[in-house]
Formats: C-alpha cells, sequence, structure tokens
C-alpha cells in the first residue's frame, strides 16, 4: 500500500472549494477520504486505470447524494471532474505532495 497526499481545487458553479484528497492505494484499488472546510467526505470504489483515477464520495451536505469524481494523473498534477448529481459537474485540479 501507498499514500498520496494531493492539494485540490473543485470550481463548482456555486464557487471554488479548495480541499486535501488522501488516497490510499492497494494494487489497482484505492479509498481515502477528502477533507474540505465543509467536512470530511469518505472516498468508496476508487480505481486506477493506468494514468485514471475513478471514485465515489458519498455526502449529506447540502443533500444526501454520491459524488463521482473522474481525474487524470500526468506527473504531479491531476485534472478531472466530480458529478454533483442535480448540480452538474465540477472541474477539479490537484497537485501531489512531496
Amino acid at each position: 500500500m501507498s499514500v498520496e497526499i494531493w492539494d485540490c481545487v473543485t470550481r463548482a458553479p456555486f464557487g471554488e472549494q479548495a480541499s486535501v484528497l488522501t488516497i490510499i492505494r492497494d494494487g489497482d484499488r484505492f479509498t481515502g477520504s477528502n477533507v474540505a472546510d465543509i467536512g470530511e467526505l469518505p472516498v468508496i470504489d476508487g480505481r486506477i486505470e493506468g494514468d485514471r483515477l475513478l471514485w465515489k464520495m458519498p455526502t449529506e451536505k447540502p443533500m444526501r447524494m454520491t459524488l463521482v469524481g473522474k481525474a487524470v494523473v500526468d506527473g504531479d498534477r491531476l485534472t478531472g471532474t466530480v458529478t454533483m448529481g442535480a448540480f452538474g459537474k465540477a472541474e477539479m485540479t490537484g497537485v501531489r505532495r512531496g
């Protein structure tokens, strides 16, 4: 297993949200968390497909839903989207710590 920490920014329709995404890799799977000012979301069902990351984050705020993240890793940077149910998609970027 290995741990990666990413400093991320998600650009949602209602504003930018900085967060710290922690990925705990186990082969081609991962778990972890995404911590922002609004709280901590668990990362579940994480999959690694080459340079692509796919994961889910259940939340209760502002309503119960499951956010779906998809990103491409290029060295120490990631770019992708978070699908937020009825709120649409938000762009997400990140820089790996360390």
